[in-house]
């Protein structure tokens, strides 16, 4: 019986990850497959923003969900302490008497394998399978391994890999920046991005394929206009265009919803309605935007009350909520009387295009017979006192 052991801290795991545990697969063709992620990584500090052991072990079933036979394990995460290879040599050789072990490594490790805790034990007990990278010097790789095998009787398998070039430590780098989605499968990058691991910021691109199928075909102008025109704003009122950009490309996630299924996501996300919510589905689409924005996407607090309040308005609005709101208003597409001045107004005086903008609002549904919101008088009444 041949059982492979893929280790290492993978915070996170990447597709170079997956793609180096596929090759080896295939050259091993094992019985069991194990992908192990540590606990406590005994050669490096895991930096202070990273997830939890339990964290990382769910990226790495939804990361190597796709390797045929893999199996991802808990051993080294339900251990306490630093998690050394050895010991768990030593629990697999206990319940696999005679199988042999295959521990998959990398050229970088396989050099540096002489500082490996109880490494004599690991060459007597086990065989090495090396994914050499083309790239390195193949003389060193070479007459390491016929060091190893001489003087160790090791045995040792080298696996022609070239790796893609990544590692966990830049993406961690890129996550913070908002990039970086390329680099993991869609279910890990949205694990990260949905529980704020790393301090990630959502790569917009990625944000834009996955608010897609949300929308009515009719819709996707719209909110391409309200990102762009946040943006716009954002960067002339010196607010994040980043947070602006989410906050545009999420505020209509559940406009297309049907009433019935509004009022489940608002019992799904504990949201208290009043009466006049309750009738009107462009209400309700704004609170349960912003909590699937939130559950889904993982937005800040800020982002969430910009989408939150984007259809009603509401008294004492921060930078941000107005931006949206008057994006959502003013966007390319718009085209009604009055959009010039309001779209000019945006740029010039924020209260003061909130105020014109409220009182257009409430004009329109007097015309046509619509209720109006008391938050959305609470607001006009606000911004036309400032002026």
């Amino acid at each position: 019986m041949r059982i492979a052991i893929y280790g290492g801290s993978f915070n996170p795991p990447h597709i170079g990850h997956a793609e180096a545990a596929r090759a080896a697969c295939e050259a091993l063709d094992p019985d069991r497959f194990l992908i192990i992620p540590t606990n406590t990584p005994p050669h490096k500090e895991l930096e202070e923003n990273s997830p939890g052991p339990e964290a990382r072990l769910e990226f790495c079933r939804l990361a190597f969900a796709d390797i045929p036979g893999a199996e991802v394990s808990d051993m080294e995460i339900r251990r306490e302490g630093k998690s050394y290879s050895a010991d768990t040599v030593d629990a697999l050789r206990t319940e696999y008497p005679g199988a042999e072990l295959c521990i998959v490594m990398g050229t970088d490790m396989f050099l540096a394998f002489k500082s490996w805790y109880r490494w004599q034990y690991m060459l007597e007990t086990c065989t090495l399978a090396v994914l050499s990278r083309e790239d390195f010097d193949r003389r060193e790789i070479e007459e390491f391994k016929e060091e190893l095998e001489r003087d160790y009787e090791a045995n040792i398998i080298l696996i022609p890999h070239t790796p893609l070039p990544m590692s966990s430590t830049e993406i961690r780098g890129k996550l913070r920046l908002g990039l970086g989605a390329e680099d993991l499968s869609q279910a890990v990058y949205g694990c990260i991005v949905r529980n704020g691991y790393y301090d990630a910021k959502p790569d917009l691109s990625w944000l834009r394929q996955m608010v897609m199928p949300y929308l009515n075909d009719d819709r996707i102008a719209h909110v391409s206009g309200v990102e762009s025109q946040a943006v716009m704003l954002a960067m002339h009122w010196g607010e994040d265009p980043d947070k602006a950009a989410v906050a545009g490309i999420l505020h209509d996630v559940t406009k297309a919803l049907k009433k019935e299924k509004q009022l489940k996501l608002c019992e799904k996300y504990g949201i208290m309605l009043e009466n006049a919510e309750r009738e009107s589905p462009s209400l309700l689409h704004a609170r349960t935007g912003a909590a699937l924005a939130r559950d889904r996407f993982g937005v800040s607090d800020d982002i969430y009350d910009a989408i939150r309040w984007h259809t009603t308005g509401k008294p004492d609005m921060t930078t941000l909520e107005k931006i949206v709101y008057l994006a959502d208003y003013t966007e390319p597409t718009r085209d009604f009387e009055g959009v010039e001045e309001l779209r000019a107004l945006s740029f010039e005086d924020l209260d003061r295009a909130m105020a014109l903008g409220l009182k257009m609002s409430i004009e329109d549904l007097t015309a046509r017979g619509k209720p109006i919101f008391h938050d959305t008088m609470d607001a006009y009444k606000w911004y036309n006192n400032l002026n």
